[in-house]
């Protein structure tokens, strides 16, 4: 009976830890695919929509959603400038059961250049919802 007990607590926490782990991965898989698409409306629905949230980037710190929105829109005018993002998660790391730090390796292939860096993104899940809280992603 023990036995069985520990084998069913077993597979309950793996499936229990696999499932946000499967959540965050699709957040940015569907974030990939609006960018791709040259859509940065719906790749700003990745991230939370407060002034709380943090950008790093290129030696700066911008807070809010909105700023950060206006931002993108002004440095990626069109889907040329966009170009095609990879983005390939290197770990996911569980901080609670609604936060965890994931790490990975960025790539956009344009005609002009292909830039290439490393994110650290703070998740937390709001409302039911994986979002990004903090994005640090250098070159």
């Amino acid at each position: 009976m023990k036995y069985c007990l520990a084998i069913g607590l077993f597979m309950y926490a793996c499936f229990a830890s696999a499932q946000p782990v499967e959540q965050i991965q699709s957040l940015f898989q569907k974030q990939t695919q609006a960018w791709n698409q040259g859509d940065v409306d719906d790749y700003m629905q990745s991230y939370w929509r407060s002034d709380k949230l943090q950008f790093v980037s290129r030696g700066e710190l911008v807070y809010g959603w909105g700023e950060l929105y206006r931002r993108y829109k002004k440095s990626y005018p069109n889907k040329a400038a966009m170009g095609e993002l990879s983005f390939d998660i290197q770990s996911v790391k569980s901080l609670s059961d609604n936060s965890a730090l994931v790490t990975g390796q960025w790539t956009l292939a344009r005609d002009k250049d292909q830039p290439t860096g490393a994110s650290t993104l703070l998740v937390e899940r709001i409302d039911g919802q994986w979002l990004i809280t903090h994005d640090h992603s250098s070159d």
